[in-house]
């Protein structure tokens, strides 16, 4: 499958990392940091050492970026960004300008994620995720708690064991 990944933060290297050592060929997209102290530097640091795909510095929504990560040819477009305005103005262009049949965007607002997954939009919100896993792990609910947990107790074991990637 060939995906691009709008945003290389910790949620967007972590999945890069997933994908790539599965098979898949990605493409992650970042834009230089407004940050002074982090100036011109992206956030590829969060993608493993053995990480294969393609790292591209600029905006997600722009479309030669875009098109330099090849969305024309992607299978899947995940926005990852922290910026919901972002994440879903580069799932929009995904969807409607490019035609990617698998496009997902990170909202951090859950009224907002329901409201573009309403518009055709697949959005999730990392917000009620988490809340819907503390609770079930409170709560003790075997279905939902108990198998996330262990498979996201699995990936922090492999994370542990990656070498750092040189900065």
């Amino acid at each position: 499958m060939n995906v691009v990944i709008v945003g290389c933060g910790r949620v967007g290297g972590f999945l890069a990392g997933l994908l790539d050592s599965e098979g898949h060929h990605v493409s992650v997209i970042d834009i230089a940091s407004t940050s002074p102290a982090r100036a011109e530097r992206a956030w590829f640091q969060h993608l493993p050492a053995s990480f294969k795909g393609e790292t591209i510095l600029g905006d997600g929504t722009d479309l030669d970026v875009l098109r330099q990560a090849g969305i024309e040819r992607a299978d899947a477009v995940l926005a990852l960004t922290e910026g919901d305005n972002r994440n879903l103005m580069a799932a929009q262009i995904a969807h409607k300008i490019f035609a990617v049949k698998r496009v997902i965007a990170k909202v951090n607002d859950p009224v907002r994620a329901q409201t573009y997954r309403q518009m055709g939009i697949n959005t999730f919100s990392r917000t009620t995720i988490l809340g819907t896993l503390l609770l079930a792990l409170l709560m003790e609910d075997r279905e939902v708690g108990e198998v996330l947990l262990r498979k996201s107790l699995a990936h922090e074991e492999e994370l542990a064991h990656e070498p750092v990637k040189a900065r």
